[in-house]
C-alpha cells in the first residue's frame, strides 16, 4: 500500500503517530525544493511529485478514520452501507425528536462508544490480517458516520 510505503511502514491500522510524524518531517527536509533548485527540472517535477504524495499520505495515516478507510478501500471492503439495526434504532431517535425530545445526547454518546470500540478492532485486524476482522470495522464505519452525519445535521 502506497501510502505505508512511503514513509517505510508496515500497513496497520494502529500505528505510531509521533513516529510517523518524525518520518514525514525528516521526508519532508528531503524533498524540501530548495534542495533542488540546481537540479533539472525533470528532477524538481519528481521531487514536487514525491513531496504532493507524501503529503497526501501524512494527512490519510495520521487519522485513524482516514487510515482505516485507505487500508478497507485497498483491501476491497468498500461498502458503505447502513446497519439495518441501525435505521430501526434511528428511527425511534427520531421518533422521540418528533415528540421534542432532545436525542443529541445520545447521539454523541452513541459516537463517543462506537469511537471507544476502534482501538480494539484495528489492534485485532493487525494481529490477525482477517478479512472478517476489516469487515466488522467496515461495519463499525459505517455506523459511525450515519450517526456523526445525525450530530452534525447531514441527515
Amino acid at each position: 500500500m502506497e501510502y505505508f510505503e512511503v514513509f517505510g511502514l508496515e500497513p496497520r491500522l494502529s500505528i505510531d503517530l509521533t513516529d510517523l510524524e518524525r518520518r514525514f518531517y525528516s521526508r519532508s527536509r528531503e524533498l524540501h525544493p530548495d534542495r533542488f533548485v540546481r537540479a533539472s527540472r525533470e528532477q524538481q517535477q519528481q521531487a514536487l511529485a514525491q513531496s504532493s504524495l507524501l503529503n497526501d499520505a501524512y494527512r490519510a495515516l495520521k487519522d485513524p478514520i482516514t487510515r482505516a478507510e485507505y487500508i478497507l478501500k485497498h483491501h476491497g471492503v468498500d461498502s458503505k452501507t447502513v446497519p439495518p439495526d441501525l435505521l430501526e434504532e434511528m428511527f425511534e431517535l427520531n421518533m422521540a425528536r418528533e415528540e421534542g425530545e432532545d436525542v443529541s445526547e445520545q447521539l454523541r454518546k452513541m459516537l463517543t462508544e462506537i469511537d471507544a470500540s476502534l482501538p480494539s478492532k484495528f489492534s485485532a485486524w493487525d494481529e490477525s490480517q482477517d478479512r472478517k476482522d476489516l469487515e466488522e470495522i467496515r461495519a463499525t464505519l459505517n455506523r459511525r458516520r450515519y450517526v456523526e452525519n445525525i450530530v452534525h445535521g447531514h441527515v
